[in-house]
């Protein structure tokens, strides 16, 4: 446990400071060299070529430029083939647009030091794909600055009439990726329809349940006493199990789980439009006594400060662990698929996020925003070709660009039945393997549709999981993506990473029993005296802007 503890300070304590250029960037939009015919020609594909827009582009376009991608590569779609280019989504994507590209994939877990790298070697990629708002320093208006990426407002105005129109149609997503000063700094991955945005929570092996005679847990006492029978007669050596690599009981930062049944969140969150930050408030130590409790009663996995999302695959379908939080595809449809021959009887249930008292609605679950990452996709103002490379991302807001991005090529990947885009066996043989080779429905420069989910979490445990999930408050207590001002993101970079580490540290002492939770009030002391209230005090000033724009 001391390793576990110390794994958890090493990675606590991590944080790559990319290297900004000295250049300032200016707002630029060269002439349209290599743009768009205004004529329509097919595809080398096949396919009709589609107008973007009265004014807009006239797919494919006409030119020989050749574009690079930095893209942060899927580990498992790398073991199949070493580079996107490879796939037949990203094939199809040459023939539509008639734009080629050169994709750079960092190698697995060095993204952050690679594209400081980058940055300091001057050598750009016409296209980055990165979470500006949450993983640059300072944010999009520092990177924007530093010279790293470009201003768009311009060249989205003259180039991108898909996701012009589409943001004039979803105010709620244009507010979610540009600046407090209006400035647009890359394209978007949205989220197309309001079931899209829950996609995780408690899941327990409902067939322990129905053998025990025991009810899908609601609150804090239920979870205690499934929690006990599961280690007493099932014979669970971590009865409860959560993932906590790379961060520290992951799914209970990000989505408020268990947490949230004491009326804090983990971190930041609104309460009556107020920011609070969780750990300062008191409902933060009454947490953290239950898992304590539990953790000495035998309840949580004794691993928790380790386990990663193989060894919490291994411990759901082994016997060893009867509960946590997850995704309802990769966590309760993965572990239902690989079960199904080896133990028919296995049955997962995804249970509605605990509360204390029965009946309450919970305060906090998962919830994505429309546009979850800002503005994901970038282009460097190094870049020959920008024109280019926003009437290639402007291609994925079309009609025929969301198609292509979810479901892939008519006839190979999918089929039209009654006017339902449908997975063929290419992609349905084995979808958490394929559909990544066709498909771009997840984190591409699209409107993610529905209809790739209710296919992608086709099981009716699926579907009955997302339902409860739905059921929480999460609307208005989650912080929307805000956007501070480049100082107020150096300061408060600063003031979280000290901040972060100290939280960490204390939660899994306290959790394993190596610090007490009666020196909750020194903690909290600490927290002060490492500036919190000053944090606060930013994100508020942060979030009052964002309801200004």
């Amino acid at each position: 446990m001391n390793k576990a503890v110390s794994a958890v300070l090493s990675v606590a304590m991590m944080g790559v400071i990319l290297t900004a250029c000295a250049e300032n960037n200016k707002e630029a939009v060269p002439a349209a060299s290599g743009s768009a015919s205004s004529s329509s020609e097919a595809s080398s594909s096949g396919a009709t070529a589609s107008s973007a827009g009265e004014t807009g582009s006239v797919y494919p376009l006409k030119t020989d430029v050749t574009l690079s991608q930095w893209i942060e590569a899927d580990p498992s779609l790398l073991a199949l083939k070493p580079n996107y280019a490879e796939f037949p989504l990203y094939q199809e994507l040459v023939n539509r647009t008639g734009v080629n590209i050169k994709y750079i994939h960092p190698a697995t877990n060095q993204a952050k030091e690679q594209l400081n790298v980058m940055f300091a070697s001057g050598d750009y990629a016409d296209i980055m794909e990165w979470r500006w708002m949450e993983n640059y320093p300072g944010g999009p208006e520092k990177a924007m600055e530093d010279g790293n990426i470009l201003k768009l407002n311009d060249l989205i105005d003259q180039y991108a009439p898909n996701l012009k129109v589409y943001l004039q149609e979803h105010p709620d997503v244009d507010k979610q990726i540009k600046t407090d000063s209006g400035t647009y700094y890359g394209f978007p991955f949205v989220r197309g329809d309001d079931s899209l945005k829950v996609f995780q929570g408690p899941i327990l092996r409902k067939d322990w349940l129905d053998e025990l005679g025991l009810q899908v847990p609601t609150t804090i006492d239920e979870w205690h006493t499934v929690l006990q029978a599961f280690k007493e007669k099932k014979g669970a050596e971590a009865p409860l199990t959560f993932a906590s690599q790379p961060r520290l009981l992951d799914v209970i930062q990000g989505g408020g789980g268990f947490v949230g049944a004491y009326g804090v969140g983990y971190s930041f969150y609104l309460q009556d439009g107020q920011v609070k930050y969780g750990p300062n408030e008191s409902g933060f130590k009454d947490f953290l006594a239950t898992f304590h409790q539990w953790y000495a009663e035998g309840l949580i996995d004794v691993d928790v400060a380790t386990v990663d999302s193989k060894i919490l695959t291994e411990k759901m379908t082994s016997g060893k662990s009867g509960a946590t939080i997850a995704n309802a595809g990769g966590g309760l449809g993965n572990w239902m698929s690989a079960m199904k021959e080896k133990d028919p009887s296995y049955d997962l249930v995804g249970a509605p996020y605990p509360v204390l008292n029965k009946g309450d609605t919970p305060m906090m679950g998962q919830k994505d925003f429309s546009a979850p990452y800002g503005g994901y996709f970038a282009i460097s103002p190094k870049s020959e070709h920008p024109e280019i490379a926003v009437q290639y991302l402007d291609y994925g807001f079309s009609e025929e660009g969301q198609m292509l991005y979810n479901f892939g090529i008519e006839g190979v990947s999918y089929t039209m039945k009654d006017g339902y885009p449908t997975y063929t066996d290419a992609v349905m043989s084995n979808f958490s393997q394929n559909y990544g080779q066709y498909t771009r429905a997840t984190n591409g420069p699209t409107v993610q549709d529905k209809r790739y989910y209710e296919q992608f979490a086709s099981l009716p445990q699926q579907t009955e999981a997302i339902q409860q999930w739905m059921k929480t408050d999460a609307d208005n207590h989650v912080i929307p993506p805000v956007s501070p001002t480049a100082e107020e993101s150096t300061e408060m970079a600063k003031i979280m990473n000290e901040v972060q580490t100290l939280v960490d540290e204390t939660v899994i002492k306290v959790i394993i029993g190596r610090e007490s939770i009666d020196d909750f009030d020194k903690f909290q002391q600490k927290l002060k005296s490492l500036k919190i209230d000053r944090a606060i005090e930013i994100k508020q000033a942060a979030y009052d802007r964002y309801m200004s724009r």
